[in-house]
């Protein structure tokens, strides 16, 4: 699995529909209305290092709106996230 975040700076007036729409796409898992140099952040975890170059350079680089973007590959998680959870359900030990 291969995770990363995409930071997003959007168009003042078109925040909410990037947002709806960066979470329509697969392998986009969460966005998030963030204050700072950034407007939205994507959480994106997709399944090889081709899928994500697909995701940003053919899918969310067309979202119109975007006006600037900076993409960091995660190499490590440190904390695990909740939906480590849902995909154990039924797996008991």
């Amino acid at each position: 699995m291969v995770s990363a975040l995409a930071l997003l700076q959007i168009a003042r007036d078109k925040v909410n529909s990037v947002g709806e729409t960066l979470a329509a796409l697969p392998g986009i898992t969460e966005v998030y209305s963030v204050a700072g140099r950034y407007d939205l952040v994507a959480v994106i975890r997709v399944q090889t290092n081709d899928a994500l170059a697909e995701l940003v350079t053919e899918k969310i680089r067309q979202v119109d709106g975007i006006l600037d973007s900076e993409t960091l590959i995660a190499f490590r998680v440190y904390s695990k996230h909740d939906l480590e959870k849902m995909f154990s359900i039924g797996m008991e030990n």
